[in-house]
């Protein structure tokens, strides 16, 4: 990074015949890269050619992957790698003007690799620079050759030339007339016809870095430069973001997105129109507004339905058909720049049904909210109400009672009774149409504790609760009092009261004791309600029969008594039976605790622990059985020693016989039997020899062969001391019939005396999990 070293504005360059001394070019799209492989020298891993990927991911998401690659020579540094791609792309799509101008002798201000500011006042829209006319230090008052306009807030500079060449920039405090301009301070060696350059807040500084210098055969000099970002260096090494808010023109200020885009759909006359509504950030002016609407075709992609302009910040669209719409709008001035686009979707159809219903209990009332699998502010809810269940929901309408239309209702009524199911029929509306029905059933609050409070607040606001609850102020204490009372009377919204009843008041120790029993008929908001109360400490029913005292019904300290209880129904959160302690318990969490119990039907429950169980008929396990220990049939195993018989020669025993194994097909799953090597062997021996046998070595050969439901599967053969042996495991599929193996050895050649191994037969059940082999 480096300070300006000269101002070139339209005074101080050479002017063409067109009246357009600075030129501008642009870089293509497709050179302005937003990713790049950047391959360098990883030490760490044998000095190989490493790739750094570096990615601008908002560049990305605007334009496109655009990708690049290139070589850092001499790089051992990831991180100088990541940098050096960091600042191509920053490059690539930060400076992305160059400018050609000629200039006189001026041109000698500066070498190639210079930073310069040109202030180009066709560029800009405003006067930006030009020539000093004359200077008044004394009071710091300068005049320009054209006028300028300040803007109404921020601080605006002016950069001038001192002595000894250098740009220095002071404040402007005030301008008079349009050219004479007041500064903070003029720099020593300001000369008259010097040039001056303007840096106005609203417009950023127009900077350039030179590339080359050529000169021309009529003296000039032809200069290139390309723009310079002194902010990039800050954005590679730091990460420090600039939003670039700021143009070097007046007439570039791209407008801003637009704002809070809303898309309201109405009904008329069987046509439907949507009102589209926006704002904007700021005001910018000569700014209007291009809205683009499409709809979803059946093969996913977007149909053009229209296209509009407008200056203002509303638009409707007439005469649409049903579908699935996306209105785009976008902000451009008046040379055609546009800002980002905002989208809305919007459906004209009848809205999805509620994909769930929350229904809240409450005392005497249930709560119903609806609630869409996606919020649509345009949709409300119908809300139909029934105590008991319509089979066929083409009948709701005509069986069901209608409550009214919103996004949530209360059913609340006296006859909304705990422990009794309601159902609710909800569908969503809009302007379209209707949904389907969707069902919800729920009840009333079972807090039982919760309704006495609810039923208090309502007899003491009773004329009853009030007459008989009032307290009298008796003249003394231990006094006592015993009123009858009975009225009758209309009230000012003619409605007519009764009550009558009878009420003992008396006084002790300071204290109010009261005793009282009433009957009334009152208008309620609820309609007409009869009551019957008592007031008393207790409250007991005796039935005087044969001389009976006990009591059958006690009410006494906030608890009922009764002898014997018969009901059709019954709603408590806990049941206790007597006994210290109880021996049956249900709490209101559902845990269920009992000494013994028997249970007749079906069990159902998904954990639990068991102690002592017998079970005394089938059991069946689909999922996985852990057990400690296993006694029964998992695993069965039987062995058996072959039969022998007394040889020829040397009256020995020798084996020869057959074993038999059945294996029953009675378990509902595949099992697999297990023979463990059965070996055998004859011997050697000497025959001394006799009349025409000369003698010598002998041998005992035998034979060994296995029979799968008759069936020869294997055939072993052996000689002498050599053992031979067999082994086996075989598959036994559920439902493929019972399997019987035959073992049979028998002897070959001369007789004497041989040796085998019990003949022994395990059946397991055929499982792969938990083992492998490979």
């Amino acid at each position: 990074p480096s300070d300006k070293v000269w101002t070139y504005n339209r005074s101080n360059v050479v002017m063409p015949d067109d009246g357009a001394p600075f030129r501008y070019s642009f870089s293509a799209l497709k050179d302005r890269h937003n990713a790049v492989e950047v391959n360098w020298i990883d030490p760490d891993n044998g000095w190989e050619t490493a790739t750094e990927l570096v990615e601008d991911t908002q560049a990305i998401a605007r334009y496109g992957r655009n990708v690049t690659k290139m070589d850092a020579f001499g790089c051992t540094s990831r991180g100088q790698a990541h940098r050096a791609g960091l600042w191509l792309i920053k490059t690539e799509l930060l400076e992305t003007q160059t400018v050609d101008f000629s200039v006189g002798a001026e041109g000698l201000r500066h070498v190639p690799g210079d930073v310069i500011e040109i202030c180009d006042d066709d560029y800009a829209g405003i006067s930006t620079g030009g020539r000093v006319l004359a200077v008044n230090s004394q009071s710091r008052t300068l005049t320009l050759d054209r006028e300028i306009t300040l803007p109404s807030s921020g601080t605006t500079l002016i950069s001038l030339v001192d002595g000894s060449g250098n740009p220095v920039s002071v404040e402007v405090q005030s301008v008079t007339d349009g050219v004479k301009v007041k500064v903070s301070r003029v720099p020593d060696g300001v000369a008259g016809y010097s040039v001056w350059g303007l840096k106005l807040p609203t417009l950023r500084q127009r900077l350039f870095r030179c590339v080359s210098i050529r000169e021309n055969d009529d003296g000039t000099y032809a200069i290139t430069a390309v723009q310079h970002v002194p902010e990039k260096e800050a954005i590679v090494d730091n990460g420090a973001h600039f939003d670039g808010d700021q143009s070097g023109t007046v007439n570039g200020v791209t407008p801003p997105a637009v704002q809070h885009l809303t898309a309201e759909v109405t009904a008329d006359s069987g046509e439907y129109q949507v009102l589209a509504r926006w704002d904007t950030p700021k005001v910018v002016k000569g700014v209007s507004f291009m809205l683009r609407l499409t709809v979803a075709a059946d093969d996913g992609s977007e149909r053009l339905v229209s296209t509009a302009r407008t200056t203002e910040t509303t638009y409707r669209f007439t005469q649409l058909a049903l579908g699935n719409y996306r209105l785009t709008v976008r902000a451009a001035n008046a040379w055609g720049q546009q800002g980002d686009p905002a989208s809305v979707s919007f459906r004209i159809a009848a809205p999805a049904a509620p994909s769930r219903i929350e229904l809240t209990p409450g005392y005497f009332q249930i709560t119903a909210t609806p609630h869409l699998a996606v919020y649509d502010p345009t949709v409300q809810f119908e809300f139909w109400f029934s105590e008991k269940r319509i089979t066929d929901i083409r009948q709701v309408e005509t069986t069901a009672r209608y409550l009214g239309t919103g996004l949530y209702w209360i059913a609340a009524s006296i006859n909304i009774k705990p422990g009794h199911d309601y159902y609710f029929y909800i569908r969503s509306v809009n302007t379209v149409g209707k949904s389907a029905f969707v069902e919800a059933v729920g009840r009333a609050s079972d807090d039982a504790e919760g309704y006495l409070d609810f039923f208090k607040g309502k007899i003491t606001e009773s004329h009853l609760g009030k007459e008989l609850l009032e307290k009298v102020d008796l003249t003394e204490d231990n006094a006592s009092r015993l009123d009858e009372f009975s009225k009758e009377w209309k009230d000012a919204n003619d409605k007519w009261n009764a009550m009558w009843g009878v009420k003992i008041e008396q006084t002790k120790d300071g204290k109010h004791y009261v005793a009282g029993i009433g009957l009334s008929m009152e208008d309620t908001e609820e309609g007409k309600l009869s009551q019957f109360l008592v007031a008393a400490n207790r409250i007991a029913f005796i039935d005087p029969a044969n001389g009976n005292e006990t009591p059958m019904f006690v009410a006494q300290g906030n608890q009922i008594f009764m002898n014997d209880v018969f009901l059709k129904r019954l709603t408590a959160p806990t049941i206790t039976s007597g006994g210290s302690p109880p021996v049956f318990s249900l709490t209101s969490d559902g845990k269920l605790t009992a000494k013994n119990a028997d249970i007749s039907g079906s069990v159902n429950a998904n954990s639990g622990t068991l102690n002592n169980v017998t079970i005394n008929q089938n059991c069946t396990i689909k999922g996985m059985l852990e057990a400690t220990q296993v006694r029964g049939d998992f695993v069965k195993a039987v062995s058996k020693a072959f039969p022998k018989k007394v040889g020829t020669w040397g009256n020995t025993e020798t084996p020869n016989g057959t074993v038999t194994v059945t294996i029953s097909d009675d378990h509902n799953f595949d099992r697999q039997i297990i023979i463990p090597p059965i070996i055998f062997n004859g011997i050697a021996y000497d025959d001394p020899g006799s009349g025409n046998n000369p003698g010598g070595t002998r041998y005992t050969g035998y034979g060994f062969e296995v029979r799968k439901n008759g069936v020869l599967i294997a055939s072993r053969e052996t000689k002498g001391a050599i053992p031979g042996s067999y082994s086996a495991v075989i598959d036994m599929p559920s439902g493929g019939g019972s399997v019987t193996l035959e073992f049979k050895i028998f002897q070959k050649g001369n007789q004497g005396a041989g040796n085998i191994t019990d003949c022994t037969v395990i059946v397991t059940k055929k499982a792969a999990s938990g083992i492998s082999i490979r």
